[in-house]
C-alpha cells in the first residue's frame, strides 16, 4: 500500500512562524510519523508539507486503517516551534498495489486523487482510492473548461425571485440568481458549478457581471413603468475579500444610474465570521454608498451576537428550514419568533425564505414578520416572466 499525507492548513502555520519554524515542525511532524510505523514500512517527504508511506507487508485494508489511525494519534500532542505550541492535523489519501495501479507512478497519482478528495471531507480524513474519483475529476475537469467558456460565450443569466410585504402580498423587490444556460448540458443547477467558480475564484468575474446585469434590469424596470424599489444580488466571500469590490459596486451604480437605495447585497453569516473585522470595514464603505445590506441564511450559521450588533446590517433572511414547520413545530415557531424579536431589537428588518403556504405566511405575519420570499409568490423566473408577477 502506499499513503500520501497533507499536513492541514501548513501554509498558514509557516506564514505565521516564518519559514524556519515551518521547517522544524516538518522535522518534528516526520519524526512522530516514523515512530508509528513499523520497522519494513518506508517514510518519504513528497515534497512541501506531504509525505508519503510505503506499506509493503499490508495484511488488509484494516490494517491499513489502523496505521492511517495511528498517524493521525502522533499529532494529538501539540508540536513546538518559535516558543509556540501548534497543533496539526493530517489527511490521507491510499493506494492499493495492484488494484489501484501497478507502477510507482500510478500508484503515487492515485493516491493523490485520494488525498484530495480526503481534503474535501475535512481534517483528519482517510480516504482509498476508487476509480469512481478518476471520473469525477475527470468530469470536473470538463465542467471547469465549460465554465471559462461560458464567460466567453455568454451563457450565464439570471432569474429573479420577488420578495413580498406579508401584511398585503405586493411585491417589493426581487432576489438576482444566476443561472448556467450550456449548450448541451442544459440549465445547470447553481450548486454543481457556484463552488467551482469559487475554487478557480472566477467567481469575482462572474459576480461582477451579475451585479451589473441585476442593476440593469432594475433600472429598466423602473424605467418601464414597473414598481420594484429594490433588487437583490448575492455576494460571495471572494467578492467581499477583493479589494476592489467597493470602486465595482460603485462604478456600476453610476454606470447604470440605479439609485444606490435600490440595491440590496446580501451575504450569509459564515462569510461574515471569516474575517469579522475585515468584513465589518468593507460593509461600512458598502453602506456609505447608500445601498442596504442583508444577512442571508440567519440561524444556520455560528454568528456572535457580539459581532452581530456591530455589522452595519439593514435585514436578515430567516432560513427556509425553521419556516417550512412554522405552522406544525412549535420548536420552528419559537426560533422564529426569536430571530424575529432579536431583529426588531437591532433594528432590522425580517425577510422569510421558503414561504410556500399562505398558513406559513400568517403565521409569520403574526410574529410580526414583514417580508416574505419564496413559491407562495413565485419560484426564481426569468426577467420577463416576473413581470406578470410584479403587474399582479
Amino acid at each position: 500500500g502506499l499513503m500520501v499525507i497533507d499536513v492541514d492548513r501548513f501554509r498558514e502555520i509557516n506564514q505565521t512562524l516564518g519559514h524556519a519554524a515551518g521547517d522544524e515542525l516538518l522535522r518534528q511532524i516526520a519524526g512522530r510519523f516514523s515512530g508509528s510505523l513499523c520497522a519494513t514500512d518506508i517514510l518519504g517527504r513528497l515534497g512541501g508539507d506531504v509525505f508519503a508511506v510505503l506499506l509493503p507487508e499490508l495484511a488488509d485494508i484494516r490494517h491499513t486503517r489502523a496505521i492511517a489511525r495511528r498517524i493521525a494519534e502522533t499529532l494529538i500532542s501539540p508540536l513546538r516551534a518559535d516558543g509556540q505550541d501548534v497543533f496539526a492535523t493530517v489527511c490521507i489519501g491510499v493506494a492499493l498495489y495492484p488494484q489501484d495501479g501497478k507502477s510507482p507512478h500510478e500508484l503515487v497519482s492515485n493516491a493523490r486523487v485520494a488525498l484530495r478528495q480526503a481534503k474535501c471531507e475535512g481534517r483528519n480524513s482517510c480516504v482509498f482510492y476508487s476509480m469512481e474519483m478518476h471520473s469525477d475529476i475527470r468530469d470536473r475537469l470538463f465542467l471547469e473548461i465549460d465554465l471559462h467558456n461560458a464567460i466567453l460565450r455568454n451563457e450565464f443569466t439570471l432569474y429573479y425571485q420577488p420578495k413580498a410585504n406579508c401584511a398585503d402580498g405586493r411585491i417589493i423587490g426581487a432576489e438576482a440568481l444566476i443561472r448556467w444556460r450550456h449548450p448541451l448540458r442544459g440549465l445547470v443547477p447553481p450548486d454543481q458549478f457556484i463552488p467551482m467558480l469559487e475554487d478557480t475564484g472566477l467567481i469575482v468575474q462572474v459576480g461582477r457581471w451579475v451585479l451589473e446585469a441585476a442593476c440593469q434590469q432594475a433600472r429598466a424596470w423602473q424605467e418601464a413603468g414597473y414598481d420594484l424599489p429594490s433588487i437583490s444580488v448575492n455576494l460571495s466571500i471572494r467578492q467581499l475579500q477583493s479589494e476592489t469590490l467597493v470602486r465595482d459596486v460603485a462604478t456600476v451604480l453610476a454606470e447604470t444610474g440605479l439609485n444606490p437605495a435600490c440595491l440590496d447585497l446580501e451575504i450569509t453569516e459564515s462569510m461574515l465570521m471569516q474575517n469579522a473585522g475585515m468584513a465589518i470595514a468593507t460593509l461600512g464603505a458598502l453602506k456609505e454608498l447608500g445601498l442596504t445590506i442583508s444577512l442571508d441564511d440567519f440561524g444556520t450559521g455560528y454568528s456572535s451576537l457580539a459581532y452581530l450588533k456591530r455589522f452595519p446590517l439593514d435585514a436578515v433572511k430567516v432560513d427556509r428550514s425553521f419556516v417550512q414547520d412554522i405552522t406544525a413545530d412549535s420548536d420552528d415557531a419559537s426560533i422564529t419568533r426569536a430571530v424575529i424579536t432579536m431583529a426588531h431589537n437591532l433594528k432590522l428588518k425580517v425577510v422569510a425564505e421558503g414561504v410556500e403556504t399562505s398558513a406559513q405566511m400568517n403565521a409569520l405575519r403574526s410574529l410580526g414578520c414583514q417580508l416574505g420570499q419564496g413559491y407562495l409568490w413565485s419560484p426564481a423566473v426569468p426577467a420577463h416572466d416576473l413581470l406578470a408577477t410584479i403587474a399582479g
